[in-house]
Parts: C-alpha cells; structure tokens; sequence
C-alpha cells in the first residue's frame, strides 16, 4: 500500500517525484525518500510526511534527470529511516509496493554470500537480490540492469510493483510488476511511472498499464518490454480520464470534505447515461450484458471494508426488488473456506481503486472453482479488477484522495441500484412504471444529497457532544443497517472513537449492557415499515440513561427531548434512503475528528489503497 513514482526525462525530475508523492501520499505516509542517478547514486529519506523529505531535498538542492521516490505504509519493520525506501545494493537503488512472500529466505541466501542488511523489510532482499545477478553470484550472470531484474522477479513470490535504477546506467529505468499497479505515462520531454494515473497527470495523459509478469526498460528513446514468458511485447496507450484539478484541494481544508462536497456531482456522474429516458440500456454493464446475465439465478458479492457494506445494502434491494437471491461476502475471508461454485451465479466485485488485493484474490478464486459470470464495480477504469471480469460499470466518482471513502461509496450505492434494477427487469419483476419511478428518483439523487450537505451546521453542533467520548454505538434496522455500519466504520476510522453498529433489535442481546450516559447512541431513523420497532428500541437506551442521536426523516415524528437531539433529514427517499443518511454520517465523522484533532485525511495505521493481503 505504498505509493512510487519514478521518471526519465531531459529535465530535472525532482519536482515531478516530490509532487507525485504527495499526490500518492493517501498510499502511505509512514516515511519517504527518493534515488536520483547522476555522477552518482544520490538518496534520501525521511521518517514522516512527504514535506519532511521535500524540506530534505530543499536543504540538499538535488536534482536529476533520473529518479526514483517512495512513500511507504508500514508492513515489514517499523516507520524508521533505515526501513524508508529506496533501497540501495551496490551502485542500484530499488523502490516497492508490495509484499515479497518468500524474503526470509531470499535473505538467508543472500547473508551467505556476503551481502549484509541494514533494514527489516522485504524489499532490501530485492536489492540485494538483483545486485547478486549483476555481480554473477546468482543466475547465469547478467550484463545489464534490465536482464538482471527479469531474473529476479522469477525468483520472487508474492506481489510487487518495482523501480530500480543503477548509477551506471545513467539513462535508464527498469520497472516491473505481478499484483500491484504500476503504469507508465509518456510525455514530450520523457517518460513517467506511478502507482497511480493520479501522480501522472501533471505531466501527461498519455498511460501505458503494465501487466502481470510486464518487466519493462524506460529510456528517453522510449520503453523496451517483456511479459512474463520473456517474450518482447507493446501494451496499449490509453488516454487517462484523470482531472487533475479533482487531486488538488481548491478551497477545502481536507480532502473528505471536499469528496463528501463532490457526491451530488459524483452521483450525476455515474448517472448521465439515464438522462431522461424512461429506460436505461443495460450496455452501461458492458457488451454483452444481458446475454451473460440472462440466465443468472442468483448473487454473490466479494468486497471489503466501505464497499462490503455496499454490498450488504444491495442485498436488500436486490431481494426484495428483483426477487433474487443475495450472498455477500468479506473478500479476504471468501478464498479461504471451502464453497460451493454454482455456474448460474452473478459474481459481483466491488472496489474503489480495483487494486485491492483482497478482492482481486477473492474474483480469481471465484473463477478457479467455476464462477465465469463476473461484474466489477469499479472507479478505475483501466484497474487490475475490470480487467479481470466479463462485464464493467465505472463509478465516475473521480479520484479520491482522502483515506476514509465517501463518494465512492455513494457511487458504489449508485450503480449497485441500477443491476437491481436490471436483473430486476429480466425476471420479470419490474413493471415498467416502477422502472420509470426508480429511474426518476436516481436522477433526482444529486439535488436529494445537496439538501442534506445544507444540514452540515447541525451536524456539527450535534459533533461536539462526541468531543470527549471514547466509544460510540451505531443503530440500523433493515437496509439502513448497513449504513449504520458505514456510518460507525467513519467515525473509528478518523477520530479513533471505539464505534460498533447492529441491527436494533439486536440490542437487548447484549450490547444494551454497554450503555450507559457516555455512551452516545447513533440512530438511523428513516420513515419506513421498521419506524415504530426502531423507536421501541430507543427507548430501550434512554430507560438505561442512554444518550441518542438520531437521524430522523421530517415526517419520523421523533422529537428533540433531554437525552434525545434529533437531525431532520430534509425528506423520505424511500428505498435510495441510505444514500442520503451515510451522507449525513460522513459529516458527523468528520467534524468529531476536526473536534478531535485527529489527521482527517491520513488517519494512522491506514492507507487508502489496500494492494497487501
């Protein structure tokens, strides 16, 4: 889950690496540093933030027409200098995203013939491990940087995305993937590699995606390839969609607030292809999708963390709406129990950045055991994920930056409504007037969500009664149960508030012996058939001194009482109502973490990408 940028230019590449790292910084921000090659090989690093390796680079005035940089999520070994990358053996430097699986004993092969380890991690083996092949001592011996770095990856097991220069090879970037994102952007004055089109966009629009088993050479006269067989190859040059004004903040504060802001465009977005049709085409799934999903009888989703909440309010709409039956599953636990493949099923993968290496793992397992009917939903469009499946629908949430998800997940919501709606026609279960109402009611998503950013200064009052608690819990009946679950995910995430969520009427199972008076009670309290069983259980916490927060609708007639302070959502939305309550739980997050002082976009321990298992 670390960001890299690396480039070959006719200029000075530094200010490319240190803005490509703060754009990437929602990756890992544990430390950083960066390799420039010139006379010779130059490093630096820094425990921390982007800006402390900026102030570094400032101090030292480098620069380079060759460089490498990273910043790092912690996996193997702690936030320390000694692990930042690069990593250094010999006259080489190498930077990693990834997990090497088998370093341990890489490291002991290395150790005996000589090599010594200043580091915990996994990537210094790599290092050292190409350096080896340079040297002769591994493999048949290999002149160049690009020959001895094919070499290597076949000795490696696990994922990575690499970047590796040597100070003898002035001109020359050797980049390399299995499992993490790696992609090269081509410009008029050279050429740039990322873990992300976002740290690209600056410089160009014109991208280039490595593959599986791609291990590339990048000079200024342009990218030399081979695929995992060895075979010399070309991949195709896509334009990227990337705005480059979506990763800057404009007059935000954080980047949540500003992505919470985008949702009504977001959601217009994802939606424009309904316009004002009365029908959507179901070719927004891709070609062929309704001969693939014509004979789908049930679904079964893979997804983790928000997106797996997603799912979890799908279930419903597609149960009840489409009248088919719903699995959901965590994707890091699916592959690991035995399960029973049935060829008639939908698999549905749900990602914001389709790299997740969890869900990734989860759809390949999937179609190893006989699942071939696959959809990725997804808000990258060239991601490792909507290659990997038969049928696509694209979030158009643009980029998110910020750690903890909010239009993606709105979006996810978006797009998971529109299959109901389309498996919900195929069966025979939507007549064509509630089609028109549910298309109408989606296009009328965007104005539904500005009304309830409009609630954000009684959001915020409502946020200072979390100012000094440790532990918060979340309530939810029906498909606004999962929202309750979102909605507790948030507040943990970026205020580091202890927050769980059930289903109410599984409060007097036992977490009711957890309230008391500092132990505020968050409620999702939306118009519906489950209204009158929902306030029962209210009243279950106030009788145990409780203190509620409940999200109501304006017809809930639920009343602002001592113990109870009531946020009135502007309107019902009936079945598309968990869109608009999580909208109103994200600013709840959101100004408790403000309150707080927590890092609202970098929250610790986390990273927004997750591409290690």
């Amino acid at each position: 889950m670390c960001g890299i940028v690396g480039a070959v230019s006719a200029s000075n590449v530094v200010p490319f690496l240190i803005g490509g790292l703060k754009t990437l910084e929602y990756r890992g921000y544990d430390s950083a540093g960066l390799a420039l090659v010139n006379d010779e090989l130059v490093r630096l690093r820094a425990v921390g933030r982007v800006s402390r390796l900026e102030e570094r680079v400032a101090e030292q005035g480098v620069s380079g027409s060759l460089g490498i940089a990273h910043t790092r999520w912690a996996t193997h070994g702690g936030p320390e200098e000694r692990n930042a990358h690069p990593h250094v053996s010999g006259g080489l430097a190498v930077v990693h995203n990834g997990i090497i699986e088998n370093h341990e004993a890489l490291r002991e092969q290395l150790r005996a013939l000589g090599y010594a380890f200043t580091s915990d991690t996994d990537t210094e083996t790599v290092a050292h491990l190409i350096q080896a092949c340079l040297d002769g001592e591994i493999g048949e011996g290999y002149g160049d940087l690009f020959a001895a770095v094919r070499y290597t990856v076949t000795r490696l097991e696990g994922a990575y995305a690499l970047a590796v220069v040597r100070v003898c090879e002035p001109g020359s970037m050797v980049l390399a993937r299995e499992g993490s994102p790696l992609m090269i952007g081509m410009a008029e004055d050279g050429f740039y590699a990322a873990s992300d089109a976002s740290a690209l966009v600056t410089v160009t629009r014109k991208i280039m995606y490595l593959e599986n088993g791609d291990v590339a050479r990048v000079t200024l006269d342009g990218v030399e390839m081979t695929d995992e067989q060895g075979r010399s190859i070309t991949r195709r040059v896509v334009q990227s969609g990337v705005d480059a004004g979506a990763v800057v903040l404009g007059g935000f504060d954080h980047f949540m607030k500003k992505e919470i802001f985008e949702q009504p465009r977001a959601l217009g977005n994802t939606l424009e292809m309904l316009g004002n049709d009365k029908a959507f085409d179901a070719r927004c799934f891709g070609v062929g999708a309704v001969r693939l999903i014509a004979a789908v009888d049930s679904v079964l989703i893979l997804a983790c963390g928000t997106s797996s909440y997603a799912g979890l309010t799908a279930r419903y709409w597609l149960e009840a709406i489409a009248g088919i039956p719903c699995t959901v599953e965590v994707a890091s636990e699916y592959r690991y129990r035995q399960s029973v493949a049935r060829a008639s099923q939908l698999v549905v993968v749900i990602s914001q950045s389709g790299e997740t290496a969890d869900t990734l793992a989860a759809l390949e397992h999937a179609k190893a055991i006989g699942h071939h009917r696959t959809l990725a939903i997804c808000n990258v469009p060239e991601s490792s994920l909507t290659r990997a499946t038969a049928l696509n629908f694209i979030t158009r949430a643009g980029p998110e930056i910020g750690v903890a998800s909010t239009k993606a997940f709105t979006t996810q919501l978006a797009a998971l409504f529109l299959l109901t709606l389309l498996l919900a026609r195929h069966r025979g279960s939507l007549t064509g007037d509630n089609e028109r109402r549910y298309l109408k009611e989606l296009r009328h998503l965007p104005v539904a969500v500005e009304k309830v950013l409009a609630l954000e200064p009684q959001i915020k009052t409502m946020a200072q009664q979390f100012a000094d608690k440790h532990h918060a819990l979340f309530l939810g009946r029906g498909h606004h149960y999962p929202i309750a679950l979102e909605g507790a995910l948030k507040l943990k995430e970026i205020s580091y508030i202890h927050a769980e969520a059930y289903p109410a009427g599984e409060l007097k199972h036992g977490p009711l012996a957890l309230v008391d008076a500092n132990m505020p009670v968050v409620v999702v309290a939306p118009n519906d058939d489950l209204l009158e069983k929902l306030k029962a259980n209210m009243q279950e916490v106030r009788a145990r001194g409780g203190m509620l927060y409940v999200f109501a609708d304006a017809d809930s007639q639920v009343q602002d009482e001592p113990g109870v302070s009531v946020l009135r959502m502007p309107e019902h939305y009936g079945v598309l109502s968990p869109v608009l309550h999580v909208v109103a739980l994200q600013l709840l997050a959101y100004h408790v973490a403000l309150m707080k002082g927590t890092d609202v976009d970098k929250p610790r321990n986390l990273a927004k990408s997750v591409t290690v298992e």
